[in-house]
């Protein structure tokens, strides 16, 4: 598996030192200045070799400035796959990554700013939404029911992730209060029998999806609502905080154990206008590493 890299991360540059033949002559002599009185006061540089200098630097940190805020431009609205390092214990070439492709946020229509911008008081995505949901990996096998209709899902599809029938009413009745304007999803299989599915729901406005989480979506301790084939689900605490996306709220649970038919591991994450749910489950166990990796890339997706 290749070395993934956050776009816009410097190379290290070396320059081996190859000291060069030689001179075949001695170097020509400096012309020789006419000679000058000492004086008992220091020597007073000319003003304008001086003003050479000071016109020197203000043109290196201009130039500084300059290429920094280019590099600023060509990232914000570019990311990669998340780098090894980014998740504690992730070292080695077999440590359970998958293979996403390398991910680039949608261009925002013009004059539009980013849903964490402070000037985006209704912290609204303008992006398609569509195309903010996390593509599939290599080797995946998708799921073409979430792909919902001209990329949209029905509200009750997604409700079918929540165990209880009365936990669907409830939550499908709280959508609906708040005014859910629609949902993007995607889900696929990976060959280890590992599936995904992550759901993007986008409100009115930021402080809508405030509203859900304050109301208790997302205790602590356990959800609020018990997703299907999840038996008892807890916060898990072992989610490195070295891949916190900036500004985008986590909340990831694990399940106790894997009596069920599947192991089943979910977060949810806000930001801006935007609630999502990121849902993995296998049989025998869903592995922790790929589950990290799926909702840290989501994160970055949606900040």
């Amino acid at each position: 598996m290749s070395e993934q890299r956050i776009l816009g991360e410097p190379d290290a540059v070396t320059t081996p030192d190859h000291p060069g033949p030689p001179p075949a002559d001695p170097p020509l002599p400096h012309p020789v200045e006419p000679s000058v009185e000492p004086s008992a006061d220091p020597p007073v540089e000319p003003p304008a070799r001086k003003d050479r200098r000071v016109l020197r630097a203000v043109l290196r940190w201009t130039a500084a400035v300059a290429v920094f805020a280019a590099v600023g431009a060509s990232t914000a609205y570019g990311i990669t796959r998340m780098e090894r390092t980014d998740v504690p214990g992730l070292a080695t070439e077999s440590d359970g990554r998958w293979e996403y492709p390398t991910l680039t946020k949608p261009p925002l229509p013009s004059g539009s700013p980013g849903p964490l911008a402070e000037s985006n008081k209704a912290g609204a995505h303008h992006a398609d939404l569509r195309e903010l949901v996390l593509p599939a990996p290599d080797g995946a096998e998708e799921d073409p029911a979430l792909r919902g209709t001209r990329g949209w899902l029905k509200t009750d599809l997604f409700l079918k992730e929540y165990a209880e029938e009365e936990d669907r009413e409830e939550f499908g009745d709280t959508l609906a209060s708040h005014a859910l304007r629609h949902i993007a999803a995607r889900g696929w299989t990976m060959p280890d029998g590992t599936r995904t599915r992550i759901y993007l729901l986008q409100f009115n406005t930021a402080a809508v999806v405030d509203t859900l989480i304050e109301d208790g979506l997302v205790p602590v301790s356990s959800p609020k609502y018990r997703l299907r084939g999840a038996e008892v689900t807890l916060w898990d605490e072992d989610f490195p905080t070295r891949a916190q996306v900036d500004e985008v709220r986590r909340f990831p649970y694990v399940e106790n154990g894997a009596d069920g038919a599947e192991h089943v591991r979910h977060a949810y994450l806000t930001s801006g206008d935007t609630l999502a749910l990121v849902v993995q489950s296998r049989k025998g166990g869903a592995k922790a590493v790929p589950f990290w990796q799926t909702v840290t890339l989501q994160g970055q997706l949606l900040a």
